[in-house]
């Protein structure tokens, strides 16, 4: 299983940016997917995940600013970050939680990371 995270860049303060990450491979199923964040010596963030259902969760940081989304027929999830601030500069992982067979524990997998970077 692999995913592939795309979509970071150079974005002015207030701007916006949307992020999107593929999940291929052998799956049979999917249950969370979600995004994270890193900044030099921080650790690595929750910023907002989204279950099979569509249940969301966001942190308290970006509430009202970001969507997760996804397309379950596509395997894919995306995040809609609008009003961007300088604080939100980071590398963004997407991670899922993937079933390849019916008898398969779900393993979690991350993406490659994608830069973000809100400067003016």
């Amino acid at each position: 299983v692999q995913l592939q995270a795309s979509g970071g860049g150079l974005v002015q303060p207030g701007g916006s940016l949307r992020l999107s990450c593929a999940a291929s491979g052998n799956i049979f199923s999917i249950n969370d997917m979600g995004w994270y964040r890193h900044t030099p010596g921080k650790q690595r963030d929750l910023v907002a995940r989204i279950n099979s259902g569509g249940a969301t969760n966001y942190a308290d940081s970006v509430k009202g600013r970001f969507t997760v989304s996804r397309d379950n027929a596509n395997n894919m999830v995306y995040l809609q970050m609008n009003s961007l601030k300088p604080e939100d500069t980071a590398v963004y992982y997407c991670n899922a939680a993937v079933k390849s067979t019916t008898r398969d524990p779900y393993y979690i997998y991350w993406g490659q990371g994608t830069k973000v970077t809100v400067s003016s």
